[in-house]
């Protein structure tokens, strides 16, 4: 195969994770069909189109035809993880044709997971996020996870495609990059320490968040508004841009060493690590699986940690963009819009 250098100008890179190891996989739409490819940052590489060269250069007959769940092929359960990991650890090695790259520009990227059933999301587990918004720090051994629920089908949005900028309240919508954990095996009560065996991989969430959405404001109050003013504030339809892929265990094998950065507009606003979270992603799962059976495809968001736009009085409106990076994973480009 011989090498041939993706131009700058037609795949631009915000931040790359060059010298990743193991499998990152996108699902994208091309004239109309959805597909499955090897994410590479800038561009991917059709699952079935790298079987047939892995095939041709190795007299092997692997099938990657099948595009109907990605979970075929992630670990610990998809029947063809194995062989897409080997596929994938090849195609690293091996100068990338240019017929098998498909520039990220030219497709749309799509969420990782198209319908999950169950999206969870973590609050104050950071605590410098936490301190950021006027609260006392938090230790682990004195709390537990605080956990709320997004309606997946309405607010998770593919990267590149825009926030909406809500009519009922367009002046407080801020950001949250989040890591995300993709589940790949049913489980309930796992413990902490079997707790990473379950996990299919990671992706990147921003957690947009409306910080001042108040129904009703002619309202009688009661002890519980601002919990559920919080938590409607969630809600919002687009609230979720979710990928650019999921990155793999064997990518990420501990995912406390991850580097966080959130851009707006160009300029650097969160810039953290996992290692600071509170609750850590295996003892995230076993709290959640205590009391809720995981499924394959479930996804669960860990957090932000500080600088989110509250903390300046900054926030998103129609025409900004952001850039949310997570190292060993990519970057998830989102614009804004306002409501129609």
């Amino acid at each position: 195969m011989r090498p041939v250098k993706v131009a700058e100008s037609n795949c631009p890179n915000l931040e790359t994770t060059t010298g990743v190891n193991g499998v990152r996989i996108s699902r994208f739409e091309q004239d109309g069909q959805t597909k499955l490819g090897f994410y590479f940052d800038s561009f991917v590489v059709e699952l079935a189109a790298a079987a047939t060269a892995y095939n041709q250069a190795n007299s092997a007959t692997l099938d990657f035809s099948d595009t109907s769940c990605i979970l075929k092929y992630l670990p610990p359960e998809g029947a063809l993880a194995a062989d897409a990991e080997l596929v994938a650890s090849w195609l690293s090695e091996n100068d990338i044709c240019d017929s098998l790259k498909t520039c990220c520009d030219t497709v749309q990227l799509l969420v990782p997971i198209a319908r999950p059933n169950k999206l969870f999301l973590l609050a104050g587990n950071y605590s410098a996020h936490v301190q950021e918004g006027g609260e006392q720090g938090i230790e682990r051994a004195e709390t537990f996870p605080y956990v709320f629920m997004k309606p997946p089908t309405t607010t998770l949005t593919n990267p590149g495609q825009p926030i909406q900028i809500p009519k009922v309240n367009p002046n407080e919508v801020d950001w949250e990059l989040e890591l995300a954990i993709v589940i790949g095996k049913k489980g309930k009560h796992i413990s902490e320490a079997d707790a990473l065996d379950y996990v299919a991989g990671y992706t990147v969430i921003n957690d947009i968040s409306d910080r001042a959405y108040h129904p009703f404001p002619e309202r009688k109050e009661r002890s519980r508004d601002a919990f559920f003013d919080w938590l409607h504030g969630k809600w919002h339809d687009s609230f979720c841009p979710c990928g650019p892929c999921i990155a793999t265990p064997t990518c990420i094998p501990d995912p406390q060493t991850l580097d966080l950065k959130l851009s707006f507009n160009g300029d650097l606003r969160q810039n953290s690590t996992t290692a600071l979270q509170v609750f850590p992603v295996a003892a995230v799962i076993e709290f959640i699986s205590q009391s809720v059976t995981l499924e394959p495809g479930d996804i669960i968001s860990t957090g932000t940690p500080d600088g989110v736009g509250k903390t300046t009085g900054t926030f998103i409106k129609a025409g900004d963009t952001l850039d949310a990076f997570i190292s060993s994973i990519g970057t998830l480009t989102s614009t804004a819009i306002d409501e129609a």
